[in-house]
Order: C-alpha cells, then sequence, then structure tokens
C-alpha cells in the first residue's frame, strides 16, 4: 500500500492548484448529535486502492480540529469552490434521517450530477435506504 498516494486538505486549507482530486461529498456529522464521519474511512479506502502515478487529494468539507467557519456562508461558498475545482465528487449518503440526513447533500448531488463528475454511493442497510431511492 502506498500512503502517499493519497493527500488530504480539510476545510479552510489551501484547495491545491491542480493534479486529480476527490471531493468527499455527503452528510456531515452535526454536533447535535455526533457519530463518527465516514470520511476517515473514505480516505483510507483510498488510499488502499489508489494505483495511479500522480498524487490524488482528497478533499474534505470537515475541518482537521472539528472548528466551524465563523460564517456559514464562509463553508458554502468553501465547498462549492471545492467541487466545483474536484476532478471527481463521491457523493457517500449513509442516510439516517435522524443523525445524518443528508439534505444539502441532495441540493448539491442535484447541483453536480449534469456534471459527469459525480459518483453516488449509499448503502443498502443504512437506517434510512428509502430516502435515497430518488438520488439511485
Amino acid at each position: 500500500m502506498n500512503t502517499s498516494a493519497v493527500t488530504l486538505v480539510m476545510a479552510r486549507e489551501p484547495l491545491p492548484a491542480g493534479g486529480p482530486s476527490v471531493f468527499l461529498a455527503g452528510p456531515t456529522p452535526d454536533k447535535r448529535t455526533p457519530v463518527p464521519s465516514w470520511r476517515p474511512e473514505a480516505v483510507r479506502l483510498l488510499t488502499g486502492q489508489r494505483t495511479g502515478p500522480k498524487l490524488l487529494t482528497a478533499l474534505s468539507p470537515e475541518s482537521r480540529h472539528g472548528e466551524r467557519a465563523e460564517r456559514y456562508e464562509h463553508q458554502v461558498d468553501r465547498e462549492t469552490r471545492a467541487r466545483e475545482g474536484a476532478s471527481t465528487i463521491l457523493f457517500w449518503i449513509p442516510r439516517d434521517a435522524k443523525v445524518l440526513p443528508g439534505f444539502t447533500t441532495n441540493v448539491e448531488f442535484g447541483l453536480d450530477a449534469p456534471s459527469g463528475r459525480a459518483v453516488l454511493g449509499a448503502p443498502d442497510d443504512c437506517p434510512s435506504p428509502e430516502r435515497n431511492r430518488y438520488l439511485i
């Protein structure tokens, strides 16, 4: 396994200027209903599967230390720029209407699906699979 094949860039860190990148789109755990993030496992799996000759940058909308943007609009603007610049936008939607509803993710998927860069993943055994039916 080549652990240097994937680098992680998190919220409010400088976005890369070029090279292959994947934005990890999907619901982000909320402080009010804390559950583990799915993104560390996604980065681990990407790292284990990466075979390309160039460094892959994984772009996460989460911050490295759980700090939130000063203003919500700043977070949205940064995520939008990161999705627009990404080679691929990987949507993982482990839908749970109580703790990972993914309502914003629905909008983002609708915006990004026509780009040809969006990939959708949704586990069959998630708590609310019926909420993913339309996206699938």
